[in-house]
């Protein structure tokens, strides 16, 4: 075909769109909102029902051997998703988003169903909690691999970032919700919790069913890139097992870091990426399109996100265990209360995003993503600083104002940056280009927590033992005893203080604590034992993690800054392809067109 035939039909393709109502895009907006605030929903409500699950299951999950349940239940979802998001972005470009999207929503509607109605006590009934949390996961990740293409195509490019930051919102408002949720479910059974989800699921697929349409043309005629799908998903899933594996003891040692299994994994898991990229540079189809790369707008804009999510992945987690192990419980909460008062009290965070997401996303609209992404994480490194010098006993106005401000950091990064990296695409790449994005921010985000854990609990083996072993014994454990527990791996009471168990009472025996006298088991069980005995290890491991991401988010601000001016795809090119046509008319009196 001559070239010149080739440009127009490109200036066409490029230039029409289906005729839909003007009011289209609010619906699309709508029910991927809809879609994010029952994945938010279902992620954090069961962040504080974990306790009520397994009691409901009969399972204690600090029991030795059954910290692999926990953790599963707790990373799972993440895992799965990060590990599909770019084949189900790929697949929908092929296929079609909008029909993709719709079958994420039933997925996820099955999982949720299937968890209220999980069979069986004990281990049995936990392993199939983890297997419907991973039928939940597949169907997550179509939902997050193709919200943020739909509305790139239903929105001109003057409102994406105004849409994508009330988009965004949807996540804060869902975890919000959640936990509140969380904490009333959990009282009532604890398969409530999970069947909360389906009248959302029912809802939001039948809606989209109804009212979503494809506004994107399909790429007909492309071969599925089997090699680099397994090799890609293999590897990514090993790596990011061997990463959850590294967050358990392993005989003496605190952490599971050096496991052989767990190097095995994380080895194996580098090399088949590594062979991935390498089979994706020599076929003709490849899944993980790395000539996007070539644009440096959705470079910079993904290289800051996986800074930013590396960064403050891990922050809510370890927030959560300062407030519940410490905060909390020093200012006379129980520990069985402290879950829904974390919540409570991390409010300022969202506050702040929801209040500068869409703001931000709609000036971005406007003068584009590089000075809001930026001064949004310089914003976040300031609040990384400044948490550094708070006390483990702190004043809660000064912690609440650092939360918020964190959270403003975010608001103002988060919706410009997506934009921009989704401006930046063609439009038939937008649905790998969403998989790609989402994946480095699932991923991070694991790889965040495997390094905030590590990096604390490898400071609170050093320094907690001898603090503990003099603390029992003062309290009249035996020395014998005291000195046992304290070289206990210190994961078990991070994660009784996260779950809301008391930590001391899931470290001491019964048979310790029943040969003490009264007053002294009060003493030990009680709100200031724990929270004084780990406090000042405990800060030491969370300020180095703060330092980290303090470098973390000044270098995602670095790369935010060199994204280069603003380029929107759809305009460029276009502009572009259109001028190279109209060039390419031949004049009157010629032959034939040029060449």
């Amino acid at each position: 075909m001559a070239r010149s035939e080739t440009v127009q039909q490109q200036v066409q393709i490029s230039t029409e769109r289906p005729q839909l109502s003007p009011h289209y895009k609010w619906i699309a907006l709508s029910n991927t909102t809809l879609g994010m605030l029952m994945a938010t929903i279902n992620s954090s409500i069961l962040l504080i029902a974990l306790p009520a699950i397994f009691t409901g299951i009969g399972i204690n999950p600090l029991a030795p051997g059954e910290t692999n349940y926990f953790l599963w239940l707790l990373l799972g979802y993440m895992v799965v998703t990060a590990t599909l998001l770019v084949t189900l972005g790929r697949i929908s470009d092929m296929f079609g988003r909008v029909r993709m999207y719709n079958l994420g929503f039933a997925i996820f509607t099955l999982g949720s169903i299937l968890l209220f109605l999980t069979p069986g006590k004990g281990n049995t009934a936990a392993l199939e909690l983890i297997i419907f949390r991973l039928i939940q996961g597949v169907g997550g990740g179509f939902l997050f691999a193709n919200s943020t293409a739909i509305l790139t195509d239903a929105f001109p490019p003057h409102q994406r970032g105004m849409a994508m930051g009330i988009n965004q919102i949807a996540s804060i408002l869902g975890s919000i919700i959640g936990l509140i949720l969380g904490g009333i479910l959990a009282t009532i059974d604890w398969r409530v919790v999970f069947l909360v989800s389906v009248p959302f699921g029912l809802f939001g697929t039948v809606w989209a069913y109804w009212m979503l349409r494809e506004t994107a043309p399909m790429r007909g005629h492309q071969k599925i890139d089997w090699l680099g799908n397994i090799t890609f998903a293999v590897g990514l899933t090993i790596l990011l097992i061997g990463i959850t594996y590294g967050l358990e003891p392993y005989g003496n040692q605190p952490m599971g870091w050096t496991n052989p299994l767990v190097i095995l994994a994380i080895v194996v898991g580098i090399i088949l990426l590594v062979a991935f990229v390498f089979v994706e540079l020599h076929v003709s189809d490849p899944m993980f399109r790395l000539d996007l790369f070539k644009i440096r707008m959705f470079t910079a804009g993904n290289l800051s996100s996986l800074l930013a999510s590396i960064a403050r992945g891990g922050l809510q987690f370890m927030l959560i265990i300062w407030l519940q192990g410490i905060w909390l419980p020093l200012h006379g909460y129980s520990f069985e209360e402290t879950p829904l008062w974390a919540g409570i009290y991390m409010l300022p965070l969202m506050i702040g995003f929801i209040a500068f997401g869409p703001l931000s996303g709609w000036l971005s609209d406007r003068f584009g993503a590089r000075l809001f992404s930026t001064l949004g994480m310089v914003i976040q490194a300031l609040g990384f600083l400044l948490l550094t010098f708070l006390p483990a006993n702190f004043d809660y106005i000064w912690f609440a104002l650092i939360l918020l401000l964190m959270g403003i950091g975010q608001g103002m990064f988060a919706a410009p940056n997506t934009t921009a990296i989704m401006n930046s695409v063609p439009a038939d790449r937008r649905g790998v280009a969403s998989g790609m994005r989402s994946t480095f921010q699932n991923s991070a985000t694991v790889m965040s927590i495997g390094i905030f854990f590590s990096v604390v609990t490898i400071g609170l083996a050093t320094a907690l033992p001898p603090a503990l072993s003099s603390g029992l014994t003062a309290a009249g454990v035996p020395a014998a005893v005291a000195e046992k527990i304290a070289h206990l791996p210190p994961t078990s009471a991070l994660f009784a203080a996260f779950l809301g168990y008391n930590p001391m009472a899931t470290l001491l025996p019964a048979s310790v604590l029943q040969h003490i006298a009264p007053a002294q088991r009060a003493h030990l069980l009680g709100k200031m034992f724990f929270p004084n005995l780990i406090a000042s290890p405990f800060m030491v491991g969370l300020r180095s993690v703060f330092y980290l991401s303090l470098v973390l988010c000044l270098v995602a601000a670095l790369a935010s800054l060199l994204r280069g001016r603003r380029y929107i795809h759809d305009i460029e090119a276009g502009s572009a392809l259109a001028s190279e046509a109209v060039q390419s008319v031949p004049l009157p009196g010629e032959k034939g067109m040029r060449q």
